[in-house]
């Protein structure tokens, strides 16, 4: 198993209670997610949940999930336990975020090329960031060292939510992340930082111990769904 897509999903969400399981066009959000998935060039691609709800849907619709540990705080320390209950270990795992129905699964196969023909340790997606997402806390941003453009990654120098004064190399970050086994196998043996539990940003545990993240730029941004306003807005896409 050289790449496996994983998908973490929980039932825990406080703004949005149940949400992986509200649903659009008549089905569960988390079955969008995992079609989308499905129709990249990876062939593994799996659910990681701790709840029997999610699991039930995934497996019903000829899906493969795992159930995890209820005690997760993000979706890598979940994606890791589920991997190491694999027989057999993937190479390179691609952890999309089970609350983006609209993931574009060109952008998922980009990743997961770059992480192919790369030494990559970590890497990640961003957009163009909008003026009007500048102030808002769901966005969060990220700052590269060079600018960014198709078929051109840059190391992420930091992440952030709240507006600041930095404008140069900035991008809306894409929350769909691509790691070496070895490289998450580090991460989650790493103590939470400052940064992370400050912003609420998992991400900022590698930056923070030095581990090397690469941000490559695609066109469109994926909606997530953070709030029913975000819900609204994927069910009159997807109608």
């Amino acid at each position: 198993m050289k790449t496996a897509i994983i998908i973490p999903s929980h039932l825990g969400a406080k703004r949005l209670p149940n949400k992986p399981l509200l649903l659009i066009k008549n089905e569960p959000m988390i079955l969008h997610v995992w079609r989308q998935a499905k129709k990249t060039n990876v062939q593994h691609v799996m659910v990681a949940t701790s709840d029997q709800e999610i699991f039930d849907v995934i497996t019903n619709n000829g899906g493969k999930c795992i159930l995890t540990d209820k005690n997760h705080t993000n979706g890598s320390d979940r994606i890791f336990e589920a991997v190491e209950n694999l027989d057999e270990k993937p190479d390179l795992i691609i952890n999309v975020q089970g609350d983006m129905p609209l993931i574009n699964p060109e952008a998922i196969n980009y990743l997961e090329k770059f992480m192919q023909t790369q030494s990559a340790e970590m890497a990640t997606l961003a957009s163009k960031l909008e003026p009007e997402d500048l102030d808002n806390l769901n966005v969060v941003k990220v700052e590269t060292e060079k600018q960014i453009g198709i078929n051109n990654f840059s190391q992420a120098k930091d992440f952030f939510r709240k507006k600041d004064n930095r404008i140069d190399c900035l991008y809306h970050h894409v929350g769909i992340y691509a790691y070496q086994y070895k490289t998450l196998k580090q991460y989650v043996s790493l103590q939470k930082t400052k940064n992370e539990l400050e912003r609420s940003l998992e991400q900022m545990r590698a930056l923070d111990n030095k581990i090397k993240i690469y941000v490559g730029f695609v066109k469109d941004y994926p909606l997530g769904v953070d709030t029913q306003e975000d819900l609204d807005k994927i069910r009159k896409i997807i109608s």
